[in-house]
């Protein structure tokens, strides 16, 4: 009778026990800062080729079919490699299309073609492109979306960094201002976290802005970032705050799983998927669009115009003097007839392997279309836009300067803004109060990268103006708006038929003395 008793009990207990929460599964898949880099590529230096949205492609297929799973691009996915730049990006977008994508963060450089290619771009979009801190743009961007799947409702906002309208022309991003993404995520999450079991942030702000977002904007559950190309190998926590990131240029995909009840995550694991031509079957739809692209591209760009007599380094231009920083830059002085030459790091996009030269190799290089202009400034605003420059050396800011008839010391451990401490143009001192003329682009004379000294130049000239872009005034020395500097580039290859430019010194390290 007893155990009768103690039976009836126990399954009176479990009558009324609460139900325990059942377990879902969520896969993350993800990429970043593509540039439009479709086909497998080796980098100077580099042993294998890796990349390939083909093997992409049929990587992200297999996963797909193994769990739920939501497939996100953080930005700047249609600008960067002629293979997207020569169609303004609709090829990304074309591929996107085909591999199904479920939402895209709008990147920095998805402005680099101006507003009205960017709506066309988004338009022809099968998923939503998301921008919540991009005020003023009309006709496609959304805040966020809220995707379904068995059991969980997932919210997916989008951030853009705040430093665009210096990372593109400011042409491009004229009457849109973009807020602070911590203030705009604090604004949204309560609402958000209303409407759905998991909050994503899509990001384009880049690993440090993530991690500081995490940390002052608790209750983000998984960040998904871009812009600073960072190769995350496994998942970072700040804050109880996942985050990750995948690299560049479709060199590898990230996925991330996630176990979920109760509305919180219980358990996650991540890493990146290296993609290396070679390791999967190929996709046959992307594999069949990268060649219809490509057989336009190479149409234009096949043609050889020079030898490189050793690798053009373009990996590390945002650290320090690299031998293809100072070719351009050399090359651009020349052109304009300055007495020196300035270029940010950022706006070199590729390196050059020892061997041909193509035309397509300088696309690829320079794919911005910017122009060269020359304008006389005093040796104090060069040393305040040198000071500028490496202003963001530990950051990898695209700022950082290659040069030409400078040559400069500084100390990256100095407080920022005073870290210059010798500076020569023509093998003399800097004078402050002289004029000297210095090359440059229109992107940085416009105050692009927050180059504000060619600025301050032009508008202290007489007939001052930059109506429709296009820049006026007495300090403009040089200023041709026809043609691309890219093209001449080319020019100058064609010309010295063989290069093989060296490091010589014009940027140094010092330790504070």
């Amino acid at each position: 009778m007893k155990r009768k008793i103690a039976a009836i009990i126990v399954l009176i207990l479990l009558c009324f026990a609460p139900a325990q929460a059942r377990e879902i599964s969520l896969r993350i898949l993800y990429v970043n800062d593509f540039h439009g880099f479709a086909e497998p590529y080796k980098d100077p230096g580099a042993r294998e080729d890796l990349g390939g949205v083909a093997t992409l492609a049929a990587e992200v297929n297999r996963l797909r079919r193994e769990k739920p799973t939501l497939f996100l691009a953080a930005g700047d996915m249609i600008q960067g490699h002629s293979w997207a730049n020569l169609f303004r990006g609709k090829s990304s977008i074309d591929l996107m299309n085909r591999m199904r994508f479920d939402a895209m963060v709008v990147g920095n450089h998805e402005f680099d073609f101006g507003q009205d290619v960017l709506k066309k771009r988004i338009s022809e979009a099968r998923f939503p492109v998301l921008g919540a801190n991009v005020e003023g743009f009309k006709d496609g961007l959304k805040p966020y979306i809220i995707k379904e799947f068995p059991g969980l409702k997932v919210a997916v906002i989008g951030l853009v960094t705040p430093d665009t309208p210096q990372a593109t022309h400011p042409k491009n991003v004229q009457g849109l201002k973009f807020l602070p993404p911590g203030e705009v995520v604090a604004k949204y999450l309560p609402e958000l976290k209303k409407q759905a079991g998991l909050v994503v942030v899509l990001s384009h702000i880049g690993y440090h802005a993530d991690r500081d977002l995490a940390a002052q904007v608790p209750g983000i559950q998984v960040i998904v970032g871009g812009h600073s190309h960072t190769k995350l190998l496994e998942p970072a926590v700040v804050n109880q705050t996942i985050i990750v990131q995948a690299w560049e240029h479709a060199k590898a995909l990230g996925v991330l799983d996630l176990t979920l009840a109760d509305g919180k995550i219980k358990s996650f694991n991540g890493r990146l998927e290296m993609i290396k031509p070679g390791q999967a079957r190929e996709d046959k739809a992307a594999r069949g669009l990268v060649r219809k692209y490509g057989v336009r591209v190479d149409a234009v760009l096949k043609e050889k115009i020079g030898e490189a007599a050793l690798d053009l380094d373009g990996e590390h231009v945002r650290l320090k003097e690299t031998n293809l920083g100072d070719f351009l830059a050399d090359i651009l002085r020349q052109a304009a007839g300055a007495d020196a030459a300035i270029i940010n790091g950022g706006g070199i996009r590729a390196g050059i392997p020892q061997g041909a030269i193509t035309v397509k190799d300088i696309y690829s290089v320079l794919p911005f279309d910017n122009y060269l202009v020359a304008i006389r400034l005093t040796g104090k605003q060069i040393r305040e836009a040198l000071e500028h420059g490496v202003s963001g050396v530990e950051e990898c800011a695209g700022r950082f300067p290659q040069v030409s008839g400078i040559s400069f010391t500084y100390n990256p451990k100095a407080p920022a803004g005073s870290r210059v401490k010798e500076a020569q143009i023509g093998g003399k001192p800097l004078e402050p109060q002289k004029e000297y003329v210095v090359a440059t682009n229109d992107f940085m004379a416009a105050g692009g990268d927050g180059y504000r000294a060619f600025g301050e130049a032009l508008k202290s000239s007489k007939d001052f103006s930059s109506i429709g872009g296009a820049l006026t005034g007495e300090k403009l020395v040089y200023n041709d708006a026809g043609r691309w500097l890219r093209e001449i580039v080319i020019d100058f290859i064609r010309k010295e038929k063989k290069v093989a430019p060296k490091v010589d010194g014009r940027i140094k390290e010092v330790s504070q003395k």
